[in-house]
């Protein structure tokens, strides 16, 4: 379980590293091949599909898969951070949810 919540959140850091990446694309194939945001956020993404696998192979995946959501959780205060983009009352709403189903899962796991 702790490789797929791992997994998740290099993902999310991931993610930011995309979302830079794509904020600084122009008309041009240049600036995709240039890209050195674009690249790393790629890499980290594998590094975190390695993970995943690893974490899933012998775990049961009906439980381990709905955990990759935490890497949500971790997105919202990252793109506030490096995006200024707000935090809602409904978004940390939706991030409560989804710690509620995570948790339930890690319950079922024990039982």
């Amino acid at each position: 379980m702790l490789w797929v919540v791992g997994a998740s959140v290099i993902g999310s850091f991931a993610a930011v590293l995309l979302k830079g990446g794509a904020i600084r694309i122009e008309r041009n194939l240049a600036s995709i091949l240039t890209n050195w945001r674009l690249a790393a956020g790629v890499g980290v993404y594998v590094l975190s599909s390695l993970l995943f696998v690893r974490g899933i192979k012998e775990g049961e995946l009906s439980i381990l898969y709905p955990m990759v959501a935490v890497g949500y959780v971790f997105s919202l205060p990252l793109s506030k951070l490096f995006f200024n983009e707000p935090l809602t009352r409904y978004k940390i709403i939706a991030v409560g949810l989804i710690l509620c189903g995570v948790a339930m899962l890690a319950q079922s796991v024990t039982r």
